[in-house]
């Protein structure tokens, strides 16, 4: 399939560039005219998070760690997604940041306009799917990591049901939840997996409520597309087991956690600054993988028993060295009807052991 093609492409290419990244020296850091690059990160929800938006600031802080006085970097948090964020990003480009990143899919319409009116500024999307000549997008894999997760979660929970507290119906929280379910179903057939939309990504009680009305609903497992550890903690005060996302919150929930899909955005940020420095940045679409490292599965918790984490550990290889698709095509959808996978970019259904819709 054409998708799978340019997935290989994008994440081979991926994989040679942030090896090459990390490894350059700080010697080679700064252009040819030893100017400054001011780089601006905006950020839907707090950098204290310890979630989404934490994640990309540890990434920030790599570039900076590693480029010292080459780069200036803004930083701007809770930034409201829609039309209002392109005051946002054209202020920051009239501002004289030459890369901005938007790290949230609301800012990806608001991005692109901004970047039609400064031709100039080097524009990245985090999540999105549009491109444009000074705009690029960029996310990962996380379904690999989340088929993992989706294993230990099928293995610790004794109700066969799981509660995923999802934040918006788009393809990348689906085809999350999808593999995720996958992940449960292989090691428990019985499994299911029973979705509550919140609407929002980060909204600490609304998503402590949602984990809770899963709870009251008989899962003793609580997984999450979300930005905060709420959904960890509910499952904690209730004795149950947790999936996070995202970072390791193990310290939120200690006893709850099992493990979670997190990310590692550093090695990509150097190497986009490093590109716009020296003038060879074009926009591009770049899809990492755990390969490359830019996903990544958490540390177990401790209930997770040595017998789960060899099976994991197992799986988790023959992802790595590409011997497995965690999306398998043909895939049996919600109804039980086998279907092509299709562009996983566009996914709008859930997959069997599913409990909800799909579309909100």
């Amino acid at each position: 399939m054409k998708i799978r093609k340019w997935r290989a492409a994008a994440v081979l290419f991926l994989a040679l560039a942030l090896v090459g990244a990390a490894c350059s020296s700080d010697d080679d850091s700064g252009g040819s005219d030893g100017e400054t690059l001011k780089v601006a990160f905006v950020h839907v929800g707090p950098v204290a998070d310890k979630g989404w938006s934490w994640a990309h600031d540890q990434g920030a802080q790599f570039l900076k760690e590693q480029l010292g006085d080459a780069v200036e970097i803004t930083t701007l948090e809770n930034i409201a997604e829609g039309s209002d964020s392109q005051r946002v990003f054209e202020d920051l480009a009239s501002e004289g940041n030459k890369l901005i990143f938007g790290t949230s899919f609301g800012y990806m319409d608001p991005m692109l306009a901004a970047a039609e009116n400064f031709p100039d500024v080097a524009f990245m999307h985090a999540t999105g799917y549009k491109t444009s000549e000074n705009m690029g997008n960029y996310f990962g894999a996380a379904e690999e990591a989340r088929y993992l997760s989706g294993m230990a979660a099928g293995e610790a929970t004794e109700t066969n049901l799981i509660g995923y507290v999802a934040a918006f119906p788009i393809p990348e929280v689906l085809r999350g939840i999808n593999a995720f379910t996958l992940g449960a179903r292989e090691v428990n057939p019985n499994a299911q997996v029973q979705v509550v939309w919140t609407s929002t990504w980060f909204d600490p009680p609304k998503e402590s409520t949602a984990a809770e009305s899963l709870l009251d609903a008989g899962a003793d497992v609580i997984a999450m597309h979300q930005d905060s550890a709420a959904p960890g903690q509910a499952a904690e005060a209730a004795g149950a087991k947790w999936v996070g996302y995202n970072t390791d919150m193990t310290e939120f929930a200690p006893t709850a956690w099992l493990t979670a899909a997190t990310w590692d955005w550093g090695p990509l940020y150097l190497k986009t600054a490093k590109d716009v420095i020296d003038g060879t940045w074009t926009a591009e679409s770049i899809y990492g993988n755990m390969a490359v490292g830019m996903v990544k599965l958490a540390p177990f918790g401790e209930s997770v028993d040595t017998e789960t984490r060899t099976l994991i550990g197992k799986r988790q290889g023959e992802i790595l060295d590409g011997e497995f698709s965690v999306l398998p095509d043909p895939i049996v959808d919600q109804d039980g009807n086998s279907r092509e996978l299709g562009n996983i970019f566009e996914m709008d259904y859930f997959v069997e052991g599913v409990i909800g819709s799909s579309d909100g």
